[in-house]
């Protein structure tokens, strides 16, 4: 596990397995935080999506408090893939929070994310100590906002790698927590029923956010610069464009032309 701070209310925890991304945000009052003495913990944090291993969940309470953070009140999960919605194993009494399309698709296919994180760790042979309970589900509207201490996350769709999801803007930090997408790592996906113009729409609404953005953290790889996820950014749409009108014979982006993002086009020619 890597853990590096974007910003003094910021954190992001990188997993050792899939690259995933976890992101730790405190929020409150700059004014409260800045005259309030040693020791004092102004405003709230909330932890979105999470990292995958056992012994990653179990260290983010420390690292929450390491960090002079208040303790975690909430939690926030950018899609319904099983890979993001492990905090509640970290921190199993707080309720979390998705798009109202992510608590759809988790009503629609109840117990789907725990076979599939189950069937992760056999493979493996990860040993939880606990199963996973996704307990209490807030559906929040999407685009919307979320308050975070006397601090607003901007909520913003974005489907089509998943028929769910989406995006996280921090504004007094300029972070964007974009999902699984703008990673320079994997190739875009199109799966569980996404469609390819949804994803195109979705790479749309993003440009404008990571224009405001100092910060990108893809749902998987490390944290980009704005210049960079730009440039992710117009890849994954030339190559998504190229997929819709050639099919198999669209070019992948440079640097993402391995074997498995490979086998990845080849799902994404049979999802068209």
């Amino acid at each position: 596990m890597r853990a590096v701070s974007l910003h003094r209310d910021v954190i992001v925890v990188t997993s050792a397995l899939l690259s995933v991304n976890c992101v730790i945000v405190r929020g409150g009052a700059r004014e409260q935080r800045e005259t309030s003495g040693a020791g004092a913990r102004p405003g709230e944090t909330v932890v979105i999506d999470s990292p995958v291993l056992p012994d990653e969940l179990a260290a983010c309470s420390a690292l929450v408090d390491q960090a002079g953070f208040p303790g975690v009140s909430g939690l926030l999960a950018t899609h319904g893939d099983w890979d993001h919605l492990l905090g509640r194993l970290a921190f199993p009494g707080l309720v979390l929070g998705c798009a109202e399309s992510t608590a759809e698709r988790l009503q629609a296919k109840p117990g789907s994310a725990q076979r599939d994180l189950r069937s992760f760790d056999e493979d493996l042979l990860i040993d939880r100590p606990l199963p996973l309970a996704l307990g209490s589900v807030q559906a929040l509207p999407v685009p919307g906002r979320c308050e975070i201490g006397e601090s607003e996350l901007e909520l913003h769709q974005a489907d089509g790698h998943t028929v769910d999801g989406m995006a996280i803007m921090i504004p007094w930090a300029a972070v964007l927590i974009a999902g699984d997408y703008l990673s320079p790592l994997e190739l875009p996906t199109l799966g569980g029923g996404a469609q390819l113009g949804a994803y195109l729409a979705t790479l749309e609404r993003l440009r404008a956010l990571v224009a405001r953005a100092d910060h990108v953290v893809p749902g998987h790889g490390p944290p980009l610069d704005r210049d960079r996820a730009t440039a992710v950014l117009e890849e994954d749409a030339r190559y998504l464009n190229a997929l819709g009108k050639h099919g198999s014979r669209a070019e992948l982006p440079p640097g993402r032309r391995g074997a498995a993002q490979r086998r990845a086009h080849r799902q994404n020619v049979a999802a068209l």
